[in-house]
């Protein structure tokens, strides 16, 4: 692969991070490397170490792009809704989120696996904690508005919300529900049934 013959205005730590979210895409956190990333970007294999100092370094920078990406996809879903005098219904708000993530895990490859990866969480990087709160504050508080502010019940909600939505999204990946020929539509539209259907059933569920 050419070189490029220059990069401007920090555009080469930029396309690092692009080349190396393509990368884990394609074949997962565990197989990303850094000499590859160089290669795929078209500089020297000591170019990446310029900007980070590590593989983790690279990993972190990703997470928080990632999360940054997600976040804005689910908003931008919620902020879609119709509104009335009370704003927007949280049952729907928790489906146009459970979408935008199916979609973004199955486009990426990577969804909250990369951005909560136990191994970055430990390295304590304040980038990196702050781009998962930004996640939470996109998916916590129509929660809480179904649980009528339960925070623990939120949680135990989003946390099954995910698993759905990711779940289809994995399922798309590897190719499992190939024989029904689904698109990111499809598995889009299965992520907020799930979401909405758990989020309904909170909201008839006795509060503490």
């Amino acid at each position: 692969m050419p070189k490029r013959s220059a990069y401007h205005h920090g555009d080469l730590k930029t396309e690092l991070v692009s080349t190396a979210l393509q990368l884990i895409a394609e074949q997962g956190i565990a197989a990303l490397s850094v000499a590859e990333v160089a290669r795929r970007a078209g500089v020297s294999t000591a170019a990446p170490y310029r900007h980070f100092a590590s593989k983790q370094a690279l990993l972190i920078a990703c997470a928080v792009a990632a999360a940054g990406a997600l976040a804005e996809r689910m908003l931008q879903a919620q902020e879609e809704l119709p509104r009335d005098e009370q704003g927007t219904d949280p049952v729907e708000a928790m489906a146009a989120s459970a979408a935008a993530y199916a979609r973004f895990a199955a486009e990426n490859g990577s969804g909250l696996d990369l951005i909560f990866a136990p191994d970055l969480q430990d390295a304590g990087d304040e980038d990196l904690l702050q781009a998962g709160r930004t996640v939470m504050d996109a998916l916590l508080p129509p929660a809480l508005a179904v649980t009528g502010g339960d925070a623990r019940s939120a949680l135990d909600l989003l946390e099954r919300q995910i698993a759905g939505a990711h779940g289809y999204a994995a399922l798309l990946r590897s190719g499992f529900l190939s024989r029904r020929h689904p698109t990111l539509d499809d598995i889009a539209s299965n992520a907020a049934v799930i979401a909405r259907s758990l989020a309904r059933e909170a909201q008839q569920a006795p509060q503490n």
